[in-house]
């Protein structure tokens, strides 16, 4: 018997309007805009694409079959604008969580990168989720994730100091070198967490490949699907596939056949006596094969697979400098509105739309931007985050510093 961890994330961002120079001081509303490109529209876009549709086919897997479990991530951020222009859809994804056979993770509230600039910040944004997923969902999750997957040995520490029993992270081969990610793996250093490294090439084949008809192997078909699977080595019996929740229905259309190959192929996994398994389960039912040593950080985006897709050039670098130096005065103002709408300013996304790469990394950041350039998302956001220092200095009396 062999198990699969199939992990999907679910997170939409607040994407920044044309925010200009002069709307600082003036309005401070950084993210409404009206028409196809509203966050609104884009939520009920996908959500009708693949929210819907993904949620409803697991649901169905889960009652069906003893076999089959899914885990799942939900940004504190998807979770506001589910609630409010999805009500139905929310339904559903409760009553999904309610079948017992699915397990959340924690990461982020605002799905930031507050972890490598204040890590107490991180700390109040993860309580904040945990908060609302217990609120939501009736769990408090022990497995962790950091925003697009980012890891190091600093995180997996921090994750066992802190009560976590499993994290996610990528399982790329500079850092394996010889060794298969097929097997449970520890933090280095740390013995009671476990470490759940995603099979990157398995993921990728329905992420990223699986419409590609210049790919050599399309189309891809449960029966070949399985058979690359049913090749590995004996003692290999952990396949994690990592990827977005929005693969299904939004990334892969619908019309590619995605859905129909999920169903076949989890049908068959599981009548063959294998599984779709929670994290928990397979903690309990698989001994961990040794500890990985990830001094530098990894991440699951890009060639490089570092965080050079959110801070690799100096626009990146500077506003994420300029939106993080000013968190001590703006939580001091005591102000829900302005903490909240600069932590949406800290969603990974809006750095991820800088992004200055070519080739094919280029290709896929210019896939998900929303913008014209990286120059223009620059300016809006910069703009965004200048009006944040402004609203700081006008809730002070005494014209408050952002150092003090």
């Amino acid at each position: 018997m062999r198990d699969i961890v199939l992990y999907l994330h679910m997170h939409q961002p607040n994407r920044i309007r044309p925010y200009s120079v002069f709307d600082i001081g003036e309005s401070h509303d950084y993210f409404s805009q009206k028409g196809p490109s509203s966050n609104e529209e884009i939520f009920h876009k996908v959500a009708n694409k693949s929210y819907y549709p993904m949620v409803v086919l697991l649901s169905r897997l889960a009652r069906e079959n003893n076999n089959f479990s899914v885990n799942l991530s939900i940004s504190g951020i998807f979770i506001e604008q589910c609630e409010a222009w999805e009500p139905n859809l929310f339904n559903e994804l409760k009553e999904l969580v309610a079948t017992g056979k699915v397990e959340l993770a924690t990461e982020t509230y605002f799905h930031s990168l507050a972890f490598f600039y204040n890590q107490k910040e991180f700390e109040n944004q993860l309580e904040l989720h945990n908060e609302t997923l217990k609120r939501h969902f009736g769990v408090t999750p022990k497995v962790l994730r950091n925003t697009e997957l980012a890891y190091n040995n600093e995180f997996g520490k921090w994750a066992a100091a802190h009560g976590y029993k499993a994290v996610l992270a990528e399982g790329w081969d500079p850092i394996l070198n010889w060794r298969s990610s097929h097997y449970l793996y520890s933090p280095k250093g740390v013995e009671n967490v476990a470490l759940f490294l995603k099979d990157y090439r398995f993921s990728d084949d329905i992420a990223f490949r699986f419409s590609n008809r210049h790919w050599s192997e399309w189309p891809l078909t449960p029966d070949k699907y399985r058979g690359w699977i049913d090749s590995l080595p004996e003692e290999e019996r952990l396949i994690n596939l990592f990827m977005d929740f929005e693969t299904f229905g939004e990334h892969q259309w619908t019309d590619t056949g995605i859905f129909d190959f999920f169903e076949r192929f989890v049908r068959k996994w599981c009548d063959d006596g294998n599984r779709f398994a929670t994290f928990t389960e397979v903690i309990d039912t698989h001994r961990i094969h040794d500890e990985v040593d990830m001094p530098d950080t990894v991440t699951w985006a890009d060639t490089e697979r570092d965080l050079s897709a959110w801070l690799g050039n100096a626009m990146q670098q500077e506003i994420a400098e300029a939106l993080y130096s000013q968190g001590p005065a703006v939580l001091r103002t005591n102000d829900d509105k302005l903490i909240h709408d600069w932590r949406l300013l800290q969603s990974s996304d809006h750095l991820y739309y800088l992004s200055t790469k070519w080739y094919d990394d280029g290709n896929v950041h210019a896939y998900f931007s929303p913008y014209d350039s990286p120059y223009d998302a620059f300016l809006g956001y910069m703009n965004a985050v200048r009006d944040i220092r402004y609203r700081v200095f006008e809730k002070s009396n005494r014209g408050l510093s952002i150092d003090d």
